[in-house]
């Protein structure tokens, strides 16, 4: 079993995403510091946030749920803001497709723990 949430490797794919975007958003335009760059920093970093309170809130399936659903949903935010930025010329396609990957599969991770909430001791 798992000793806390930074055992998750879907916590710690979260959290290294998050890191790799706040990266890539330094080149965004200065214009940009409070609208895209502040947006999709703060969903990115919400993913990881929201599985660390989701694991912590195991005991209660249903917050446990709402918690990780709502991890899947900054995920796909973020996914919007780095689509908006390579639209924008501020990513390169190469990175944007990597990053839209990474995203994809943190949204798999996280839709099997959905399924199966049992498994990552939800109730316990």
């Amino acid at each position: 079993m798992f000793s806390g949430y930074r055992d998750l490797q879907v916590f710690r794919r979260a959290y290294g995403l998050a890191l790799d975007v706040f990266e890539v958003s330094k080149a965004f335009p200065r214009d940009e510091r409070f609208s895209l760059t502040d947006q999709v920093r703060r969903s990115s970093r919400s993913v990881a946030a929201n599985l660390a309170e989701g694991y912590r809130k195991r005991r209660y399936p249903n917050m446990m749920l709402m918690r990780f659903t709502d991890a899947d949903a900054e995920a796909t935010e973020t996914q919007v803001w780095l689509s908006f930025a390579r639209d924008f010329g501020y990513l390169r396609q190469v990175q944007t497709e990597g990053l839209l990957s990474r995203y994809d599969e943190l949204g798999r991770m996280i839709g099997a723990i959905l399924k199966d909430p049992s498994r990552f001791g939800a109730g316990t």
